[in-house]
């Protein structure tokens, strides 16, 4: 089922039709349990300025709901969804930085036509929650990609593990899979509050790079 029939149409239009040959059975992606499919976490951490802000001007969107942590039954209807969202958002907006389109070096927002990492990962976790699943198991997490710079991907919390969504491919990996160092993330619990997935906070940890409006 594609993403503009269950969300009735609202927003997505006819670019959304992603064909169901692109669907990954859930059976595809079972792992052995201990090869570490689950991030771990290792304490508290400082969210990063343009959440900070973004909850400031929109605190709607950063309210705390009494959450838990979640891991999500990947059934293969779920794992459609997820792939069709990160192709479509990917699709529907252009890579472009915080520095062209507002004239700061961060401002998180809901994009509309363009942005960077970390707005296209709210629009996927907007569209995501509109299509039922829930908040706690959609993460907002700050990475270092392969170059060292940071970046903002989207983390779905599931019962075969913890999966990725980024801006720089359409596939939807496990985040052992994507080559990036994992700083931190939203809180199941409270979105306000962040947690450390390194033993060590990195320098300028609270900020993402500029850089990461690349594809």
């Amino acid at each position: 089922m594609t993403i503009l029939a269950r969300l009735g149409g609202v927003a997505l239009g006819l670019a959304c039709m992603i064909g169901t040959a692109y669907a990954v059975d859930a059976d595809q992606v079972r792992v052995d349990p201990n090869k570490g499919q689950f991030q771990t976490v290792y304490g508290n951490a400082l969210p990063p300025i343009g959440y900070v802000e973004m909850c400031a001007r929109e605190p709607k969107e950063c309210r705390a709901i009494g959450g838990k942590p979640v891991h999500l039954a990947l059934t293969p209807d779920r794992w459609n969804l997820v792939y069709q969202v990160n192709t479509f958002v990917n699709g529907k907006i252009a890579p472009m930085s915080d520095e062209e389109l507002y004239g700061k070096p961060e401002y998180w927002t809901f994009p509309t036509d363009a942005g960077d990492c970390e707005d296209y990962l709210l629009l996927k976790k907007r569209y995501l929650e509109g299509l039922g699943f829930p908040s706690e198991a959609l993460l907002i997490t700050v990475v270092l990609d392969e170059k060292n710079q940071g970046h903002a991907v989207l983390t779905v919390t599931t019962d075969k593990g913890d999966f990725v969504l980024d801006n720089r491919r359409n596939d939807v990996l496990r985040w052992n899979n994507t080559g990036y160092t994992y700083l931190k993330r939203q809180s199941a619990e409270d979105p306000r509050q962040w947690v450390s997935l390194t033993k060590k906070a990195p320098a300028n940890s609270g900020t993402v790079a500029a850089g990461a409006a690349k594809k």
